[in-house]
């Protein structure tokens, strides 16, 4: 697998007065997908729960490069772009194409995982964090930190 992949599917409230889509609506289909892949590789919000721990960003940036409208056929991919070698560090990429693969925007994220119950960066990081991001795809510049 080279990226976890879906394709979006926009709806009116995602558009802004200009008619395409608005740019928050764009952070929030990243973050989603996030959500859908950690929930697909084991961390469940239950998991979460269970081990006290959850992910934390502390950067998103967004490059736009060519609008998207509603009726546009966009994919998203998702890649690690960055990590510690003990996963406790991390970045994530999110690259929206439409059909002809033209890149349309970039989603870059950076974060770590924090303990819930401390209320601080979680050290160590649980084991089935670090097994989920180990199988997660990795960008072609994947870098270790």
């Amino acid at each position: 697998m080279t990226s976890f992949s879906k394709q979006l599917s926009f709806r009116w409230s995602d558009l802004d007065p200009n008619f395409h889509v608005r740019h928050s609506a764009y952070y929030d289909f990243g973050a989603q997908h996030r959500i859908e892949i950690l929930e697909s590789l084991g961390l469940t919000m239950k998991a979460f729960q269970m081990h006290h721990f959850g992910p934390v960003l502390f950067r998103e940036e967004c490059i736009f490069r060519k609008e998207i409208k509603l009726s546009d056929i966009i994919f998203m991919h998702t890649k690690v772009s960055k990590m510690k070698a003990d996963a406790s560090r991390w970045s994530i990429v999110h690259e929206f194409r439409n059909e002809e693969d033209q890149l349309c925007a970039t989603i870059t994220v950076d974060g770590a995982w924090m303990d819930t119950k401390l209320r601080k960066l979680a050290n160590p990081v649980p084991e089935i964090a670090i097994k989920a991001l180990s199988i997660f795809p990795k960008s072609d510049d994947f870098i270790q930190l």
